[in-house]
C-alpha cells in the first residue's frame, strides 16, 4: 500500500467534487473458477483500490457526503475462515490502515442505503463490470442489472476520472517498476525464441517472470505468429523459419499498477528483406507519434499522424496509392491499421475503461463511427500527468482484404493486386509507455529493443 495519507487525500479531494448523497464503492468478491472454494486469483476493483487501498475480498465502502462519514462494511473471519486461510487483520485494523474510523457488518449496508434513499438522498455508483457486483447492486438498490450502466452516476464518474487520469509521483514510480519488469519479459522472449518451440513456451516464461517478481500479468499474454489478429490468446502454434512473433505483454506489481509493451521479432536470427521493409514503416509511424507527444496536443491528432505516416510508407512500396491525406480522411489506411494508436494506463491497462471511454478518452465529445478511427480509445488533448501507450501497427488481415476487395472499397487508394502477395504476412506492432510532462513527454522504464539492429542483436544472444 501507499502511505495512508495518500488515500485520505484522495478521498478528501473526491468529496470536494460532489455535493450530496452517498458514494458507493463495492469491492470485488472472490470469483470461482468451477466451484466456490476454487477461485481465480483475487483482483480488487481499481477505484476501490485508488480510494481505499485494501486488497481484500468482501468489502464495500461508502463516503457519506452529507454526514461527512466514511465507512467500510465487511465481515470478520470465522474460525473456519482462519483454519482455511490463516489469520488476517480484523475489519477495524484493515480500516485503520487507510485512516477510516468507522466500520460495520456487511448486513448493515442495505439498511444504511435504504434509509438514505427514503430520505431522498442519492446513492452514486460507478458502472459495474462483474456479474457478482451487478447482483449485489440489484439487492442493495433494486436496479435490474440490465439498467445499472445507464443509471450509474455521471457526476461520480466525472469526479473519479478527473482524479485518476492524473498520476501522482508515487503512482508513476510504481508504473515504472511494472514497465521495467515488462521490458525484462520482452527481452527474455526475444532471446529465448527458436524454431520448433511452441508459442505457449514463450507465454509461460513471461508469465513466470511476472509472478516470480511478486506480481501478476497485467493482462492475458498475446504471443503469436499470427500477429494480424489483434488480441490473439491462442498459443498452439509452432515457431517456424520465416515467422515473426508478436508479443504483447506486461507485468502488474503487487499494488496492481501495470506495464503494457509490444514487440515483434523474427524467429530466424534476422528479419527477411520483406519483413524489414514493413517493420521500418511501422517504426517510422511509431517514432512520429512519440515525437508529437506534449501537453495540449490532441491524441486524435497523434493517431492521425501515425496513420498518415504508415500510409505514406505503404505508398512508397506500392501497397497504397493516391492522395495520402484523402486516403486517411476517408479511412482507407484502416485496411492495414484498424485500431487506435494508444490508450491511458495506470491501475487498469486500459485505464478506467469500465467507467466509459466517452468520459475517459473523449471528454464527452462525439466519437467517430468510421472503421478504424472508432477504435481509438483516447482522443482528448494530452495533459501533464497522463500515462499513455503508443502502439501503431501494420496488419494484413486476410478476411478484411477479401471483404474490401470483393466490395471494391477504396480502389483509388489500395493496390489490391500487390496486396495479394502479403495476404499471409501477419502483423507488426511496437509499444512503449509514456508520461506526459509539462514540456513534452518521458519514456517510462528503460527502452526495450525496438530498432531492427537492437532486435536482431537480442536474437543473436539466444
Amino acid at each position: 500500500m501507499f502511505p495512508s495519507a495518500s488515500y485520505s487525500e484522495r478521498r478528501h479531494e473526491l468529496k470536494t467534487k460532489l455535493s450530496t448523497g452517498i458514494l458507493l464503492f463495492p469491492g470485488n468478491e472472490e470469483s470461482p473458477m468451477n466451484y466456490r472454494d476454487n477461485a481465480f486469483p483475487f483482483r480488487q476493483d481499481s477505484s476501490f483500490l485508488y480510494y481505499f487501498g485494501l486488497d481484500f475480498p468482501g468489502l464495500t465502502a461508502i463516503i457519506d457526503l452529507d454526514e461527512d462519514k466514511e465507512i467500510i462494511f465487511g465481515n470478520e473471519l470465522t474460525i473456519d475462515d482462519i483454519v482455511w486461510m490463516g489469520n488476517q487483520p480484523t475489519l477495524k485494523e484493515k480500516a485503520s490502515q487507510v485512516n477510516i474510523l468507522h466500520t460495520a457488518p456487511a448486513d448493515q449496508l442495505s439498511g444504511y442505503l435504504a434509509s438514505a434513499l427514503k430520505s431522498g438522498r442519492p446513492v452514486h455508483y460507478l458502472p459495474p463490470y462483474r456479474a457478482e457486483t451487478k447482483i449485489k447492486l440489484m439487492g442493495l438498490l433494486a436496479i435490474h442489472p440490465a439498467l445499472q450502466e445507464e443509471k450509474a452516476s455521471a457526476e461520480f464518474i466525472r469526479a473519479v476520472v478527473s482524479q485518476r487520469a492524473y498520476k501522482s509521483a508515487e503512482e508513476i514510480e510504481e508504473i515504472e517498476k511494472a514497465v521495467e519488469l515488462s521490458v525484462r519479459m520482452h527481452e527474455t522472449a526475444m532471446k529465448m525464441a527458436r524454431r520448433g518451440m511452441k508459442e505457449v513456451e514463450l507465454a509461460a516464461e513471461v508469465q513466470r517472470i511476472a509472478v516470480a517478481a511478486g506480481g501478476q500479468l497485467a493482462f492475458p499474454v498475446i504471443c503469436t505468429i499470427n500477429g494480424q489478429t489483434l488480441h490473439n490468446h491462442n498459443y498452439g502454434n509452432t515457431l517456424k523459419s520465416g515467422d515473426m512473433v508478436l508479443l504483447d505483454t506486461g507485468a502488474e506489481t503487487a499494488l496492481h499498477y501495470g506495464g503494457d509493451l509490444s514487440s515483434t521479432f523474427p524467429v530466424d536470427p534476422a528479419f527477411t528483406p520483406g519483413q524489414r521493409e514493413i517493420y521500418e514503416i511501422q517504426l517510422r509511424a511509431y517514432h512520429a507519434a512519440i515525437e508529437a507527444l506534449k501537453p495540449g496536443v490532441s491524441n486524435r491528432d497523434v493517431h492521425l499522424l501515425a496513420c498518415r505516416t504508415l500510409a505514406a510508407g505503404l505508398k512508397e512500396i506500392g501497397l497504397m496509392k493516391g492522395d495520402i491525406e484523402d486516403a486517411v480522411s476517408q479511412g482507407a489506411h484502416a485496411m492495414f491499421f484498424p485500431c487506435g494508436t494508444g490508450h491511458m494506463m495506470g491501475l487498469d491497462i486500459h485505464d478506467m475503461e469500465n467507467l466509459g471511454e466517452t468520459y475517459v478518452g473523449y471528454n464527452e465529445q462525439p466519437r467517430s463511427l468510421q472503421f478504424g478511427l472508432k477504435s481509438l480509445r483516447l482522443a482528448r488533448p494530452l495533459e501533464p500527468g497522463f500515462v499513455i501507450t503508443i502502439e501503431p501497427g501494420i496488419y494484413f488481415i486476410p478476411e478484411l482484404i477479401e471483404r474490401w476487395k470483393s466490395e471494391q472499397r477504396f480502389t483509388d487508394f489500395i493496390n489490391y493486386e500487390k496486396l495479394e502477395r502479403y495476404r499471409h504476412f501477419g502483423g507488426i506492432r511496437n509499444e512503449e509507455n509514456f508520461l506526459i510532462t509539462v514540456d513534452g513527454h518521458r519514456l517510462l522504464g528503460r527502452p526495450k529493443p525496438v530498432r531492427i539492429a537492437d532486435v536482431e542483436a537480442m536474437r543473436s544472444e539466444k
